[in-house]
């Protein structure tokens, strides 16, 4: 077998981490640009289609913190593993993603299609967006397995050292999905106008579109994880592997969603255009954040490997070097979006009122910007180290212990504007805390 990935543990440390971090840069750029053109198109729509979007982010998020734990975890082992030269190990962590994949998808859509509004208006739904946000997440819903296995390939295709193959799969799924969502939601040409139904149905081929190739990607005679019917038969001390490291980043990511049902359901008092509002900060905040966990994706699979292969001052490095890229990298974007806020909100909707009340908002929504990218290199730098647990309660820190509780407290005295100024606060605790829990962990390896 000839494999052509990357050799991990070998070679100049910033040129290694660029090959490792720019095909996962490129593929969230392309989920964050994904994330924008549904705005874009939905805000075309209406005010309330772009609302009711926002009112089922909180879902897609739950999709995505199920999908990236369990392929956190599994890449994060099958790398240790192939550090550790025990590549069958690794081989069996990608037939469990296939399993894994079906059988979550399965859990996922049952109780969609059983309970829709109730788990609508859980998010934050009212009832003036609750028919167009129904419509929409059951859409999406039906795609969900095949959303897992593409999420989950594209991390065990980084822990192989094959990030380009992991873009690849993201590039093809967000391809389709701008290709296809104006057809469909407005009915150019010999398609049918679908509205909202027709961005979730375009978001689902696009899942099916992704999973195919994320197959085609683990059949390839020049993958080490040579694909066998035997490694797709249960393994419980592999899952239970895979969920050491993926399971607190599952609950990591489940908190994220948490924290959009408290904004969605405190925002509903002020009106859909203030969840409209929230729509666009949020999407313009994950486009850079997205590229900065591209840089974090690009660590992790470092880091597992130089761990696993005893190369610790190797790793050291390699981190060191990843918090100073990102720092620069968010410190530039964010102040470019703060410059250019009202120009680049203006693109997506002409509703005036919409950019004057967005402009403000955003602009406090992204004061700490430059505090994200060192938090989300270090914190990937933990789940490479398969200390999946610390990252959990780091995150539980920021969000649950800090953010939640600002969310309610500040809009008493500051009205809306509270509601923004809870996301820069909470960034800027939880990167003293982080940073602290980090230096001593890199302290060790020196010893």
């Amino acid at each position: 077998m000839i494999n052509k990935g990357l050799d991990l543990g070998r070679g100049p440390i910033f040129p290694m981490l660029m090959k490792m971090s720019w095909p996962s840069l490129v593929a969230m750029l392309a989920v964050a640009l994904a994330n924008l053109i549904d705005a874009f198109w939905l805000a075309k729509l209406s005010t309330q289609a772009l609302a009711a979007l926002t009112a089922c982010f909180p879902l897609q998020m739950i999709f995505a913190a199920i999908g990236i734990g369990t392929g956190v975890g599994a890449g994060s082992y099958a790398a240790r593993m192939f550090g550790a030269n025990q590549p069958v190990k690794a081989r069996q962590a990608a037939g469990q993603v296939i399993f894994l994949s079906a059988g979550l998808g399965l859990l996922t859509i049952v109780p969609v299609m059983l309970a829709p509004d109730a788990i609508l208006k859980l998010f934050g739904a009212h009832e003036e967006i609750l028919p167009l946000a129904r419509q929409y997440m059951l859409t999406i819903v039906w795609g969900t397995p095949f959303l897992y296995l593409l999420i989950m390939v594209s991390n065990l295709l980084r822990a192989e050292g094959r990030p380009n193959l992991s873009m690849s799969v993201v590039l093809i799924f967000t391809i389709v999905l701008i290709i296809l969502e104006p057809f469909l939601v407005f009915g150019w040409g010999p398609f049918p106008k679908l509205g909202i139904a027709g961005a979730g149905l375009a978001a689902t081929i696009s899942y099916v579109a992704g999973g195919v190739l994320s197959i085609m990607f683990l059949r390839l005679k020049t993958s080490r994880y040579e694909m066998r019917w035997r490694y797709l038969l249960p393994h419980l001390s592999i899952c239970r592997s895979i969920y050491q490291t993926g399971f607190p980043t599952v609950i990591m990511n489940l908190v994220v969603s948490g924290v959009m049902i408290v904004y969605n359901h405190i925002l509903t008092g002020f009106g859909p255009p203030a969840l409209a509002t929230l729509g666009l900060c949020f999407r313009l905040y994950g486009l850079i954040t997205m590229l900065l966990f591209g840089i974090g994706y690009g660590v992790m699979p470092l880091v597992a490997f130089n761990e696993g292969a005893g190369q610790f001052q190797r790793l050291v490095q390699i981190v060191r070097a990843a918090v100073h890229f990102s720092v620069w990298f968010s410190g530039i974007s964010s102040l470019l979006l703060i410059l250019f806020a009202e120009p680049i909100l203006t693109a997506f909707t002409a509703d005036a009122e919409l950019v004057t009340a967005t402009v403000p908002a955003f602009r406090i929504f992204i004061a700490a910007l430059v505090l994200v990218g060192p938090i989300i290199v270090w914190t990937n730098m933990f789940i490479g180290l398969g200390k999946g647990t610390t990252a959990m309660l780091l995150m539980l820190f920021r969000d649950g212990l800090i953010l939640i509780p600002l969310l309610f407290i500040l809009p008493h005295g500051l009205g809306i504007t509270g509601v923004w100024m809870a996301q820069p606060i909470s960034t800027l605790l939880a990167f003293f805390l982080i940073l602290f829990l980090s230096v001593r962990q890199i302290q060790s390896f020196s010893k």
